[in-house]
């Protein structure tokens, strides 16, 4: 089963959508397989992070901002503006893409783990993300 997901995101920072992936296990009735997710931007990526504390996400879009600063006088790719250049720097550090094992008609996750869209420009945009769940 192929599905696409549009997340709409409010500019910068981890967006959860573990639930909608949920949906598209259960839809799918794949028992065991794989649930891979893929992310059609280059200026945006996915993780896997804990959920339960938001700490966790804020310290991780501190860090990411420190090590990729906008506004870098030596980038040349700047015709959409200063968040450019570092937001596709930013996704090519992270993921573009997730395989998640399906087992037992779920997905495998950890009990703090979530599905993240990390979105890398300023501005909200509407991103998509096709999952595919495959197996028995």
């Amino acid at each position: 089963m192929i599905q696409t997901l549009t997340i709409q995101t409010r500019g910068q920072g981890l967006h959860e959508f573990t639930d909608a992936v949920r949906g598209c296990v259960r839809e799918s009735r794949i028992e065991t397989g794989l649930c891979t997710l893929f992310v059609r931007h280059t200026s945006a990526s996915l993780t896997i992070q804990e959920n339960a504390d938001p700490s966790a996400r804020y310290d991780l879009e501190q860090w990411i901002r420190r090590l990729v600063p906008e506004e870098d006088p030596h980038f040349t790719h700047t015709m959409e503006g200063p968040d450019d250049m570092p937001s596709h720097i930013k996704a090519a550090l992270t993921a573009t893409s997730l395989g998640i094992p399906v087992v037992a008609s779920q997905l495998a996750l950890g009990t703090w783990q979530g599905i993240y869209l990390w979105e890398h420009r300023v501005r909200p945009h509407s991103r998509q993300v096709v999952i595919h769940v495959g197996g028995d």
